[in-house]
């Protein structure tokens, strides 16, 4: 993907890319990424790595973009970048099932093999849903966010998206995750294979988690991402706020809590239908 990378690069740093080499380029990245030949962040030997020129290639498609209407037979209209139409299924090669109902696929996302769509979601562009994945009702797949094999999002769960800062990390979701209904992911959070979060649950870059296990807070680094462990299964909880005021008012700030690593029980509890697949 050298010549892509380098046609990317080379158009986005022109203040006015001329328009229709730009569209010429963004159709090939928009059909690499729905292939998965590419990706905005992927796992290698050394952790998760970020492939910023992807993100820059998207924020050009944005750039070169002009609003139009558009339409999804039979009852659904848009106006929006005519750089990126709705994702067509028919034309992906694979086992997908968008559920009818209201669900929307931007154009640049892949979706791999077994993926189940429940209505209404949304799946932005850049956003990679691996195998057997199930995106429930209400749930949103934010701009280059990365969904591993087996997981589950449950109904009103969000993965925030990132385009910019064009350096930092995507929401990654690894294999084997499940995340109750109404999670919250946001800010580059990553969460490890096979851990659970209990519905309600809330991870930012900004709110430490504690792990009750290992009487140990979790917090991201200066320029490193909240992780949650592999396995760990998170819960809502609360901790005092600071200052004299706060606890005069009995003030409690929200803080996500880690009260088990996964077990047998756990396995059971968060088993899906296969029917449902």
């Amino acid at each position: 993907m050298a010549d892509l990378r380098d046609d990317v690069d080379r158009l986005a740093s022109v203040e006015h890319p001329p328009r229709e080499e730009a569209l010429a380029v963004i159709e090939r990245l928009l059909t690499q990424l729905e292939s998965g030949g590419i990706r905005a962040a992927e796992p290698g030997p050394a952790g998760w790595q970020l492939n910023a020129w992807v993100k820059r290639g998207i924020l050009l498609a944005f750039r070169v973009g002009v609003n139009r209407g558009l339409a999804a037979p039979p009852v659904f209209h848009f106006r929006d970048r005519d750089t990126f139409p709705t994702w067509d299924p028919a034309h992906c090669g694979r086992e997908v099932r968008l559920v009818p109902g209201g669900t929307s696929v931007r154009r640049g996302a892949f979706l791999a093999d077994g993926v189940v769509v429940m209505p209404p979601a949304y799946v932005n562009v850049g956003a990679y849903v691996d195998e057997a994945t199930m995106v429930d009702s209400h749930a949103l797949v934010g701009s280059c966010a990365q969904v591993g094999k087996r997981v589950h999002l449950s109904a009103a769960a969000q993965l925030g998206g990132v385009l910019e800062p064009i350096g930092a990390l995507p929401v990654i979701v690894e294999d084997d995750v499940f995340v109750g209904g109404g999670c919250g992911i946001y800010e580059g959070t990553r969460v490890g294979h096979r851990a659970v979060l209990a519905p309600g649950v809330i991870l930012t870059r900004s709110v430490p988690v504690i792990d009750a296990v290992n009487g140990e807070i979790l917090r991201a680094g200066e320029n490193e991402p909240l992780v949650i462990p592999p396995q760990a299964v998170v819960v809502p909880g609360s901790r005092p706020a600071r200052g004299e005021f706060a606890r005069k008012l009995e003030v409690q700030l929200q803080t996500p809590v880690i009260i088990k690593y996964r077990d047998p029980a756990t396995d059971s509890a968060v088993a899906l239908e296969e029917a449902l697949r």
